[in-house]
């Protein structure tokens, strides 16, 4: 086993999360200003495209990691599906029956992913999936791939890898096994869809548009026990491109498609890097 993966293990992934999270909301001046210039060379962060690119304006870490960008920076394409994050699609393919592929070796099921709930996997049997990471210098807002009407939110609760390809590689059943909220949709054109935000190793909180808690925050607090929020009578209809939620700090999204409600370009090649708005590996 890799060493980076095996320290993984051993490592106090919680305790050392929820320090990150609370460092990422101190307001500390200039120690938070260096941090920032120091995250912005180190990975090539590019802030011409932020709406506010001042990077001493940013009163903590994570008013500067959540940043919106400016206007027009990300034009929608003109498809049925587009890239709901900036990132790289790690994986993305058919669904065998209720099996995702994560990485050579290494498969999960629809169930696991979403919390056990048996009834919403077996809807994406022998459908498709995206799996887009997000590395540190990415845009960390995500947005509608397509219009969509919300049904439920789930916070299934786990463990707190790290998400990069590496681990990827190394772990059985990642990001079946990771923290993450489920997010269940309904499109009139598309039949059910599903957006599994993934939590992460120093993946301080996740946050969504529509939760009424500070700023969307739905962790912390983290719990032991899965939560459910249901909307079917609330109508909240989002539109492509739309906001829908957030890490702060980053981490990856699993998106889930119905049967034949895509399909995928021959072409495409995983690990591609593709930005908020493009259309993603699907024909027209």
């Amino acid at each position: 086993m890799n060493m980076a993966v095996l320290l993984q293990y051993i490592l106090p992934k919680q305790d050392i999360t929820a320090l990150a999270g609370k460092l990422a909301h101190l307001q500390g001046g200039k120690v938070t200003t260096s941090v920032i210039c120091w995250f912005v060379k180190r990975y090539h962060v590019n802030m011409a495209e932020a709406e506010n690119p001042d990077i001493a304006s940013y009163i903590s870490f994570n008013d500067f990691f959540t940043r919106p960008l400016k206007s027009g920076a990300r034009p929608l394409a003109k498809a049925d599906f587009i890239c709901p994050v900036d990132g790289a699609i790690s994986q993305f393919g058919n669904i065998e029956k209720d099996q995702i592929f994560q990485a050579k070796g290494h498969a999960y099921s629809t169930s696991a992913l979403v919390g056990g709930d048996k009834a919403l996997a077996k809807k994406f049997e022998n459908g498709h999936f995206a799996c887009l990471y997000l590395s540190p210098k990415d845009y960390h807002r995500i947005h509608m791939p397509c219009d969509g009407t919300l049904i439920s939110m789930t916070y299934v609760p786990g463990a707190l890898f790290s998400v990069n390809p590496t681990t990827a590689q190394g772990v059985p059943g990642l990001f079946a096994r990771n923290e993450r909220v489920v997010c269940e949709f309904t499109s009139a054109q598309h039949g059910s869809f599903v957006m599994v935000l993934v939590g992460a190793t120093i993946v301080g909180s996740m946050a969504t548009v529509w939760h009424d808690a500070d700023k969307g925050i739905i962790n912390p607090p983290r719990t032991r026990n899965t939560k459910v929020w249901t909307y079917a009578d609330k109508n909240i209809t989002l539109k492509q491109g739309d906001e829908m939620g957030r890490f702060l700090l980053g981490s990856t999204v699993v998106m889930l498609f119905e049967e034949d409600a895509l399909q995928i370009n021959a072409d495409w090649q995983p690990a591609r890097a593709i930005k908020l708005g493009e259309m993603m590996g699907v024909k027209p």
